[in-house]
């Protein structure tokens, strides 16, 4: 078993890679498991590195995400994080809509974005007052839970 932790798109993910066997991999990200089938690889167990590396692309991370659904609305564009309270997702799941703009003023517990998770949509509400200073996620992108989803100053 090996374990790595990755930063990607600013999202922290901690993956670990329980076993390859052929060209399957029963790896966890974030604690939820995935068995991962590679192409192209002839990646065996021993062949891991075995200190952890920070913000390289592992090898099995990337499929090991959950496929981003059809988006219901157009994408919004992402602005990064901003000052202030961040608005973090408390499942993993799919962004399907975005209920604010950067600049827009919110009242707490206003819905600011809807994301799909087991085939129900969940309300994301605002965990503050204040003004949307920036929007880290688009319509249709998969996120993990943990991952700050828009920032509110």
């Amino acid at each position: 078993m090996k374990q790595y932790k990755y930063t990607i798109n600013g999202a922290q993910y901690d993956v670990t890679i329980d076993s390859i066997v052929g060209s399957k991999a029963k790896v966890e990200v974030n604690g939820i498991p995935f068995e991962v089938e590679m192409h192209g690889s002839s990646l065996v167990e021993e062949d891991l590195p075995t200190m952890s590396t920070e913000g390289a692309p592992a090898p099995a991370a990337a499929p090991a995400a959950p496929a981003a659904a059809p988006a219901a609305a157009a994408p919004a564009a992402k602005s990064g994080p901003g000052a202030g309270t961040p608005v973090k997702a408390p499942l993993p799941g799919v962004v399907t809509k975005i209920l604010v703009a950067e600049g827009q003023t919110v009242k707490k517990g206003e819905t600011v974005l809807v994301l799909e998770a087991m085939k129900m949509e969940n309300n994301i509400t605002a965990e503050a007052d204040g003004a949307v200073t920036g929007i880290c996620v688009a319509a249709g992108d998969s996120v993990m839970e943990g991952t700050t989803l828009l920032t509110i100053g």
